[in-house]
């Protein structure tokens, strides 16, 4: 066996008894470093023939490769052995009740959000989505806003340039949606009636105070068939205002109001106690908004591509973030997006805690206080 031959057992051999990352880095130094045996093999070929030089240099070329490819596979190896080691230590047993100190929360609106979906689930309703930035003939034209409408100034409305080499055009440029109203296009563009949908998402406008914020979510819905009625509508909304309550008998209210993709309107309250200290839905004399709803406008329809003169429908929307602060007593609508840990250990849920309709809103979870 020539010298190179047993340089190479050797080195072999040292990878093969190594036990960590330390030991294999000594090992390849001391073969493959500036002054390593093989290294110094290769200083000699100066002084060879130029045929025995040719052979010999291939050859310790051949061995370099296959120790690096060893070196390589060992290192892996260790890296691996170590690894399962780490696991083993830090093993998390997951069957152990979290320590209640550490344990998430659901947030309120995830709660609400789930709660409101049960309910217009056992009604049928689809739940839509559509883009959050959205272009101004769904999120205005469509709904029978016209360009001077207040809501399309820029002091309410936050708009995104549509070409960022132009100069702004707010005649052409996008917004940030406002309202999920435009959903509603959307579906009707790509359902044909009968169409029952409710939409909910982020909405934005310019607002900041105790009970406005430039990020809300909304809930839209609506529904389109040959022979829908205001009558629906109010049936449909009841049934939702008193099960989100949890108030059998729930004393409800219409007032005429205004609003452009809607023709009649209207708003509606419920009855409540309101003093200084709380807030008691369903008893008292006082009235308390909750949502804005109507007939959906014929140019509307028109405008989503059914036809008014065969079809008619009914739409609604409210405030997500509304209905929890009067749900569940949260003063302030701010305080929803602050990330305060303290906050979220108060008005969170547990993690285990559902809304479904089977037993009730209320029996599947509650208030993690």
């Amino acid at each position: 066996m020539s010298d190179i031959e047993v340089i190479k057992n050797e080195i072999e051999a040292q990878i093969k008894v190594a036990q960590d990352a330390k030991m294999l880095d000594d090992v390849r130094v001391s073969a493959l470093g500036k002054k390593g045996r093989v290294t110094e093999l290769l200083k000699t070929l100066g002084a060879m023939p130029l045929e025995e030089r040719v052979e010999f240099g291939k050859k310790i070329n051949v061995i370099k490769a296959e120790l690096e490819q060893q070196i390589a596979d060992k290192k892996k190896e260790l890296e691996e052995k170590l690894l399962n080691e780490k696991l083993k230590k830090e093993v998390i047993d997951v069957t152990l009740p979290c320590r209640p100190e550490v344990q998430g929360r659901i947030h309120p609106i995830s709660k609400i959000y789930e709660e409101i979906v049960a309910i217009f689930a056992e009604m049928g309703f689809e739940v839509a989505e559509g883009p959050d930035i959205e272009d101004q003939f769904h999120n205005f034209n469509a709904l029978n806003m016209p360009p001077n409408h207040p809501a399309r100034q820029m002091q309410a409305t936050f708009y995104v340039n549509s070409d960022v080499n132009k100069d702004f055009d707010v005649d052409n440029a996008y917004v940030v949606r406002t309202q999920t109203s435009g959903v509603q296009i959307r579906t009707m563009e790509k359902k044909q009636p009968p169409i029952r949908i409710i939409a909910p998402g982020r909405t934005y406008r310019a607002d900041y105070d105790a009970t406005h914020t430039p990020m809300f979510h909304q809930l839209e819905g609506l529904v389109i068939d040959k022979k829908t009625t205001m009558a629906d509508l109010k049936g449909c909304l009841y049934d939702f205002i008193k099960a989100f309550f949890e108030v059998d008998d729930l004393p409800v209210r219409y007032r005429p109001s205004y609003f452009p993709f809607t023709e009649p309107s209207a708003e509606l309250d419920v009855g409540c106690l309101k003093t200084k200290e709380e807030l008691k839905i369903g008893v008292g004399n006082d009235w308390l908004e909750v949502l804005g709803c109507g007939m959906v406008h014929p140019n509307v329809l028109r405008a989503g591509g059914v036809d008014p003169d065969e079809y008619q429908g009914f739409a609604f929307g409210l405030g997500v973030d509304r209905l929890a602060m009067l749900k569940y007593g949260i003063p302030d609508l701010r305080t929803f997006f602050e990330s305060d840990v303290r906050w979220i250990k108060n008005y969170g849920f547990t993690p285990l805690d559902f809304s479904a309709m089977t037993n009730g809103l209320s029996d599947n979870g509650g208030l993690a206080r």
